[in-house]
């Protein structure tokens, strides 16, 4: 079955969706990746619910494997890809990375906020809780339950402002999700 990523390898979107009905062990959960449930409070509500939270092993502060994908996908498509890479390293001293189902991946520790891929004419740069995201510009694009992403083309503007404060946004909203359930 085909992928967002077109290599046969199943997407991050699918991987989070089968791993968020394991239990919260991550029990028979690639070793790359786990969800734990981690209790979260319902504003206004007093109430606590346990939440899934998506875990990737091993991200690390640098990760070669993703200056060896930025290298493979030279051109414009990939200084595109690398731009918006940069700005997700940048959100803080927590962020570390990994390459995860073919793609680099920005994480706070080890949950994941942000990723970047290269299709054939456009980059996505996506968030794993980007259906949380306020986006009054409306650059989020999908229909999952958690993920969103942003599609660029080199021959299409970026508002560069808008996709800025999404990234900041998605940072943010991690680190709550991880500080505070």
């Amino acid at each position: 079955m085909p992928t967002p990523h077109g290599r046969g390898s199943e997407s991050a979107v699918g991987a989070y969706s089968r791993l968020r009905n394991r239990d919260s062990k991550g029990v028979g959960a690639p070793k790359s990746a786990q969800v734990m449930l981690k209790p979260t409070r319902l504003p206004g509500t007093g109430t606590t619910m346990r939440t899934n939270l998506l875990r990737f092993n091993g991200a690390r502060q640098r990760d070669p494997a993703i200056d060896v994908w930025m290298k493979e996908h030279a051109g414009v498509l990939g200084a595109i890809a690398q731009e918006w890479f940069e700005k997700m390293r940048k959100c803080g001293d927590e962020v570390r990375e990994l390459l995860h189902d073919g793609c680099p991946v920005a994480c706070l520790g080890d949950a994941p906020f942000g990723y970047v891929n290269v299709f054939n004419s456009h980059v996505n740069v996506g968030f794993f809780h980007g259906a949380a995201l306020p986006d009054p510009a409306r650059l989020l694009q999908g229909s999952g339950k958690f993920m969103r992403h942003v599609k660029l083309r080199p021959e299409t503007a970026t508002n560069d402002v808008a996709l800025s404060r999404l990234i900041d946004l998605a940072y943010s909203d991690i680190k709550a999700r991880v500080e505070h359930g």
